[in-house]
């Protein structure tokens, strides 16, 4: 007994997809919120080859490596019911070590959303048009033309320092 299957385009392109490796679904990983939307309240120790392998894994190679950041889309990410459409990470090439991200609402909204799920309060620092947002743990956050921008930015630190050998404090 023959079984036969008739499998229609759409199908076939599916079957083919998935098999072949083409078409890849990258769903965003339920720790996202707590990873990338603590760091970028600054609740986490500041680590960029911790986020940058993070990212790597789950959302595949950064898009673009500009203005000392790796960039990443993160298609299908939110964090405090907002949508998060790029995330950027420090390269070494900066003196601070930071994680951002953008998200696709303006500062304002962006700012209650986090009041109403984290609690977490913004000052406003400046008096400019498009002033600069900034929480109690150094998170930011700015105007990114008619989106926002959040980041933690923390000072590199320095290498520690190495008492000299024995030998020579005996000089």
């Amino acid at each position: 007994m023959r079984i036969r299957f008739r499998l229609t385009s759409a199908a076939l392109v599916l079957a083919l997809a998935c098999c072949c490796g083409t078409a890849q679904s990258q769903s965003v990983p339920t720790t996202f919120g707590t990873i990338i939307g603590n760091g970028l309240l600054c609740r986490d120790h500041t680590d960029n080859i911790y986020f940058y392998n993070y990212l790597l894994r789950h959302f595949g190679a950064a898009y673009k490596h500009e203005g000392g950041a790796f960039w990443f889309r993160t298609d299908g990410a939110s964090l405090w019911g907002q949508t998060i459409s790029e995330v950027m990470v420090s390269d070494d090439t900066s003196p601070y070590i930071f994680v951002g991200a953008v998200a696709e609402a303006t500062p304002e909204n962006l700012e209650q959303a986090i009041i109403r799920q984290v609690g977490t309060r913004y000052t406003v620092i400046d008096t400019s048009a498009y002033p600069v947002r900034e929480a109690k743990p150094a998170s930011r956050i700015v105007y990114f033309d008619t989106k926002s921008k959040i980041y933690c930015a923390k000072y590199k630190p320095l290498p520690p320092v190495q008492p000299p050998p024995v030998r020579q404090q005996l000089k």
